[in-house]
């Protein structure tokens, strides 16, 4: 069973309803009491409940409380009975894949109840603790784990849900549903989460036209604390080590008399290194080719451990980035608008690797490069006939379902790249960067 939680939001003037307009028009105004759901989206389901609302995670249910009149002697004579009706019963898995059914399978569904108001409270849970903020429910399982799927499916989808409060959701902390047993009350709550498109967000959609770029800035006041952190760190270890001698001075002295504009910036290459399936086998030639050319080059080789604040940083510094498709290509949302992203492509993998991210990555304002690979570039050339529809028509095998793309495409080949033919798209990546960087330099040394 998959982990639930709620995230408190600091929202102003006049609730989260009449915010909504643009993110859920069919919820743009509700009632006291009342729960509205918007199921039109092939993505995704949202519910938003408005009044006195109530967590009983053992039930896996919220409910809402509204006002009832209680003019009548009917009213006053039934009241018990009354405040123990249901007025509204949705269901709902907070969960952004809601067109695949196997990973919905896995979603727990949430009983979203409306029932009348009483004075009484016979039937209505006491808040153990109480909120003056709303709230936004979402699964934090399904994919949860795999770095695409944990911002395509959750913290973008929650960006574009929450934008629109301008605040920081880390004002509070988060509420783990399915573990914390006690009753938290909110005034109103959004259970689900907005999706637009693979890792983007429809300005359009958006209050203030908010678009993916201001996600990667939000990401930059998210990351940067702890990298300065990391910096200093690394500053203090520096220091305890460094033993300033002459020749560490006069050093300092030759580099301050070089020209400036001979002190031209290399652009710096990062390579996202991939053991096993996928990988490039002859990866130590493409370092030496990629040096020659001029760049900086640094490997990364991150695995689930490695803290993202750490990826972003060497993302973040870097001009160009090297990677072949598969799930760490996500780190494009670490690099800054107009560096180089290029995306080795392996046979069998043309659609996922140009819909998931090159072409979001164009909206990001990189220069996307995707190079497609040849057939002779694959391990799988080494397995099959030259005829075999593996290498001939790879779309016609992807036909036959996901489990021969896994197990074929995915997990099946690695990749040697023809470096005379990598070369180009290098050449390219870094005649871009090149100028773009050292532009100042040379209309200073022209003055």
């Amino acid at each position: 069973m998959c982990a639930l939680s709620a995230i408190q939001t600091l929202i102003e003037d006049e609730g989260l309803a009449a915010d909504m307009n643009i993110n859920a028009p069919l919820c743009s105004s509700i009632s006291n009491g009342t729960i509205c759901c918007d199921r039109s989206s092939i993505r995704s389901d949202i519910c938003i409940m408005k009044g006195d609302v109530r967590t009983h995670s053992t039930s896996f249910a919220i409910f809402v409380y509204g006002s009832k009149d209680r003019s009548s002697s009917k009213s006053r004579y039934l009241g018990i009975v009354e405040e123990n009706e249901e007025l509204q019963h949705e269901k709902i898995k907070p969960y952004t894949r809601k067109w695949e059914t196997s990973v919905m399978n896995t979603i727990d569904e949430l009983q979203l109840i409306a029932k009348r108001d009483s004075t009484l409270g016979m039937y209505q849970q006491q808040c153990d603790v109480q909120h003056n903020v709303p709230a936004v429910f979402f699964s934090t399982g399904g994919y949860t784990g795999n770095v695409y799927h944990e911002f395509n499916d959750g913290i973008l989808p929650l960006y574009i849900t929450s934008q629109h409060f301008n605040k920081k959701l880390s004002d509070y902390p988060p509420v783990d549903f399915s573990g914390d047993k006690r009753t938290h009350c909110f005034p109103e709550t959004i259970v689900g989460l907005r999706i637009h498109d693979e890792l983007s967000v429809d300005s359009s959609l958006m209050e203030w036209n908010k678009s993916i770029v201001d996600f990667r800035d939000l990401l930059d006041r998210a990351y940067w604390p702890r990298i300065r952190g990391l910096i200093q760190d690394e500053e203090r270890e520096a220091q305890e080590k460094l033993s300033v001698s002459p020749t560490f001075e006069s050093s300092l002295e030759i580099k301050k008399e070089v020209p400036e504009h001979q002190l031209l910036k290399k652009p710096k290459l990062l390579i996202i290194s991939r053991n096993g399936s996928r990988s490039i086998t002859n990866e130590n030639l493409l370092v030496k080719m990629a040096e020659k050319i001029g760049f900086d080059v640094e490997v990364l080789r991150p695995d689930r451990t490695t803290e993202l604040a750490k990826i972003y940083r060497a993302l973040n510094a870097s001009d160009v980035m090297i990677g072949v498709h598969g799930a760490a290509m996500t780190h494009f949302l670490f690099m800054k608008p107009h560096s180089v992203f290029i995306q080795v492509i392996p046979l069998g993998t043309e659609w996922a690797a140009e819909e998931y991210y090159g072409e979001p990555a164009k909206k990001l304002g990189l220069k996307y490069i995707g190079y497609q690979i040849l057939a002779r570039e694959s391990s799988l050339y080494d397995k099959y006939d030259r005829d075999d529809p593996v290498l001939r028509d790879p779309q016609s095998v992807n036909k036959k379902g996901w489990q021969y793309t896994k197990k074929i495409y995915l997990d099946g080949q690695t990749v040697r790249l023809d470096l005379g033919r990598f070369r180009k798209r290098l050449v390219r990546a870094y005649d871009y960067m090149f100028s773009r960087m050292n532009q100042h330099l040379h209309l200073q040394y022209s003055q």
